[in-house]
């Protein structure tokens, strides 16, 4: 049991006197597939070994009890009395609120939970803060839900007080990921395949900008807007159901003139991406682990000029990325204007990588960033208490 676990028991025992069980919820990385799972798209994430711990009891009462143990900050609300609040409280009180309106037999609960996911990361911190809650929930008051569906509830949380319209990548690989291996992810059907990921010699780093921009969640509903518009225009005029149909590039344009310039941008990027990442699942396979990294590199470039979710912070990092002989792929990873870039670095060089990068992106901005190595890590899942 790693310390943060043990501080989260901890702080659970100092404020309520039931045993707890225990669970571990991971974030997630995505290699590939950024902007397209609310688009029928295909992604390739994969939970990882940071994520959020929770400690939870049944408390034979109607009132809930939370003490966000990284915030400081303690919450309670009666069963019949919830609705949406602000901050962390809408992430938690909206997974709550969903197995209410599945007419799930929830009761009152003491809850304590706390990670090591940094805030704004593009690690997804709030899908391991729903998916953590969701999993204890129906173990703990056996409501029957398989994680498949445990994923769609927590994205319906999401969308609820939270009001953003995510697609179910960070969800679903909250839930089904697997140790040593991606999900290739159809978003459509939610049909998924797990290939292993061979990283012979290489590490996945992430490098944290610490910056993460206001607009993010309101710009992240304009895209998505921008793509239903411009998929509205497509079906009217092709015989297309989704951006999974459009063949190619040449066929969007023959509707460019039907688009404004940002519509028709969003609309290229989400088709060049669809592509990308059924390549890339392909060179996965092969052991391409080179030209998997060069398709990173063209994501990134696409969601900087094409989808304009990147920052200056995010591109000074893939530039310097690009020119390090170690690096062979990287891109701004999530929802973008902000977090993590994801960079494929050669072993040898990783700890070179690291410190040369820091170091000029500190002399650059005045930030001093972060850098972590991920591991590959499986689900949502319980883990075994000692007090």
């Amino acid at each position: 049991m790693n310390t943060i676990a043990r501080s989260v028991l901890k702080s659970f025992t100092e404020n309520f006197t039931s045993r707890p069980a225990l669970f571990f919820s991971p974030g997630r990385i995505n290699l590939i597939g950024e902007h397209v799972d609310y688009n029928d798209g295909f992604v390739m994430p994969a939970a990882i070994n940071k994520g959020v711990y929770y400690a939870i009891a049944e408390n034979q009462t109607d009132d809930i009890h939370f003490y966000a143990v990284d915030f400081d900050e303690r919450f309670s609300v009666h069963i019949h009395d919830i609705e949406s609040n602000d901050s962390w409280r809408n992430y938690v009180l909206s997974v709550v609120n969903e197995f209410l309106l599945l007419g799930k037999n929830i009761h009152g609960f003491n809850c304590v939970f706390g990670g090591d996911i940094p805030r704004g990361s593009g690690m997804s911190s709030s899908a391991a803060v729903e998916g953590g809650l969701a999993f204890a929930l129906n173990e703990m008051f056996t409501t029957g839900l398989t994680r498949v569906e445990l994923a769609l509830l927590c994205q319906r949380a999401e969308h609820n007080y939270p009001n953003v319209q995510c697609g179910i990548m960070d969800q679903f690989a909250n839930m089904m990921g697997k140790k040593d291996h991606v999900i290739l992810l159809d978003c459509q059907s939610m049909q998924h395949q797990y290939f292993p990921l061979v990283l012979a010699g290489y590490k996945i780093v992430l490098i944290n900008t610490k910056v993460h921009h206001s607009l993010a969640s309101g710009e992240y509903n304009i895209r998505r807007q921008r793509c239903e518009e411009g998929l509205k225009i497509l079906k009217a005029r092709l015989p297309v159901q989704s951006f999974r149909d459009i063949k190619s590039v040449t066929e969007l344009d023959t509707e460019k003139h039907n688009m404004s310039p940002k519509v028709y941008n969003c609309c290229r990027f989400v088709v060049e991406e669809i592509a990308r990442t059924k390549k890339a699942s392909a060179l996965l396979q092969q052991n391409d682990i080179a030209g998997f990294g060069k398709l990173m590199f063209e994501t990134h470039e696409g969601l900087s000029e094409l989808y304009e979710v990147s920052c200056d912070e995010l591109d000074f990092l893939v530039q310097r990325a690009r020119k390090y002989p170690a690096v062979i792929g990287a891109r701004l990873m999530g929802g973008g204007f902000g977090g993590c870039t994801i960079n494929i670095v050669a072993e040898d060089g990783v700890a070179n990588f690291i410190e040369d990068t820091c170091m000029e992106y500190q002399q650059q901005f005045e930030i001093v960033p972060e850098a972590y190595i991920v591991e590959t890590a499986d689900g949502t899942k319980t883990l075994a208490v000692t007090l």
